[in-house]
């Protein structure tokens, strides 16, 4: 491994080790990062109710639907800051963060406005009973918009880091936004009374809190970037770069989540205590995805930096390692989790009712993460190429024509405990769209570095 201010090069060594090594801080990293998501609904639904636990879970479709165009220009910079690694074009590089900085602070104030305006429409549009639930969602939603730069900022730090083959640091910001969040949450909901509004305070203090520590991190450690968020210069040409790498990540992540939405209008059409149950069942399904995430963010890194050095036979055995890797752990993580879902359960909620909505969740979904695994290592070598069409399409086809009709037709046939199976279907329908791309091979032509490099 070829280092240079904290960045790795994956341009050389063995892509096992280069993926593993790179996918435990970032494992770690998501484990913080939904850790204190998941203290926000253990602090909820144990000191304020399950209506609250509730409120906080059915928020979250909403929060990345609005999000989704930054979340895909942080994925497209992400890509384009690999490549240029990988061609050691290290100008472009502080170009590309300078860019996307301009464009998330600018963009923040449209953001931020949205969704104050329209959390209350969606919610309503989504069935959110109106037992008290609807109006702990409403409050929840517009405190996390209110902060929602500290959310954006923490995630470009990220992306600019990932791209350099850096998932260390990361985790050193996450560090820091758990141990605040945890103390916070306690502080304000359990000492001050705060409920809802404690939980989602404390969640914005913790990220704009690990958002300005990546900053001067970044800027102490990186002698080539230097992020200054209100100075930063606009380059037009890298800014349609980045577009056109982020627009169809951003479509895909806006789709997704208003896929999410319907599924959840489903959910929350069965009442509180089986959203409460679907909820919490839901975040500790996060956290049994992780290392696939976590590989298949390695992936991309690998893949995009391999490609700016125009080394496609090492992109190949990297989908292998990334493949073996992420089906393995989905495979382990599955079999200790499923026996135990009743007793993790329990850490939300001890309502019968809540519980069993949960178990009845994993059930249906566990047994069939390593579908899942496979998916998301192809479309990430999809994206780390440079290719973001088809991952789109894929995610698509999968949510929208299979995942959700099929969860309506089995609770109109079959009963609400079963809709889930229709999660595994949905990955299976991606992956018969992603695997033929891969096969075929034009991904490769994707790079998006003028002026190709001699093999090494």
């Amino acid at each position: 491994m070829k280092k240079l201010s904290g960045a790795t090069d994956m341009t050389f060594g063995n892509p096992y080790k280069l993926l593993f090594v790179f996918s435990i801080p970032l494992l770690l990293g998501n484990i913080f990062e939904q850790l204190y998501n998941m203290v926000d609904s253990i602090v909820v639904g144990n000191f304020v109710g399950e209506k609250a636990l509730a409120a906080v879970g059915t928020g979250f479709p909403i929060i990345f639907m609005l999000s989704a165009l930054f979340i895909g220009l942080g994925i497209g910079s992400t890509i384009m800051i690999s490549q240029y690694y990988g061609a050691k074009e290290f100008e472009n590089i502080q170009n590309t963060v300078n860019t996307i900085y301009m464009a998330m602070m600018v963009g923040t104030v449209p953001l931020t406005i949205m969704g104050i305006l329209f959390s209350e429409p969606l919610l309503k549009l989504m069935k959110v009973p109106d037992d008290g639930t609807l109006a702990m969602a409403k409050v929840y939603l517009i405190v996390i918009f209110a902060g929602v730069i500290g959310n954006l900022g923490y995630n470009i730090n990220a992306g600019i880091l990932q791209g350099l083959g850096d998932s260390r640091t990361s985790l050193l910001f996450l560090l820091v936004a758990t141990i605040i969040n945890i103390i916070l949450d306690l502080l304000f909901t359990v000492a001050f009374g705060w409920g809802v509004f404690g939980v989602a305070f404390a969640t914005v203090i913790a990220q704009f809190c690990s958002w300005v520590f990546g900053i001067r991190f970044i800027n102490r450690n990186f002698s080539f970037i230097h992020i200054q968020p209100l100075k930063s210069k606009f380059r037009r040409e890298l800014f349609q770069k980045a577009i056109k790498l982020g627009i169809p990540s951003g479509i895909q992540q806006a789709l997704f989540s208003i896929g999410i939405m319907v599924m959840q209008t489903l959910v929350n059409s069965y009442g509180s205590s089986f959203m409460a149950g679907f909820n919490g069942a839901n975040k500790i399904d996060t956290f049994a995805f992780m290392p696939i995430l976590s590989f298949s963010t390695a992936v991309t890194t690998y893949v995009g930096q391999n490609i700016g050095a125009s080394r496609i036979e090492r992109v190949k055995s990297g989908t292998k390692a990334g493949l073996v890797l992420a089906v393995g752990s989905s495979i382990v993580i599955s079999s200790i989790v499923y026996p135990l879902s009743a007793f993790i359960m329990r850490m939300f909620n001890s309502n019968p009712e809540v519980i069993s909505a949960g178990v009845a969740y994993l059930h249906c979904v566990l047994p069939f993460f390593f579908i899942l695994a496979v998916l998301f290592v192809l479309n990430a070598v999809l994206r780390g190429a440079g290719e973001m069409i088809v991952p789109m399409i894929s995610t698509f086809v999968s949510l929208w024509f299979v995942r959700v009709p099929i969860a309506y037709m089995i609770a109109d046939h079959f009963g609400k405990e079963y809709i889930y199976y229709s999660y595994a279907v949905g990955w299976a329908a991606g992956i018969l769209i992603s695997f033929p791309y891969y096969k075929f091979g034009k991904w490769k032509n994707k790079r998006i570095i003028a002026g190709p490099k001699e093999e090494v």
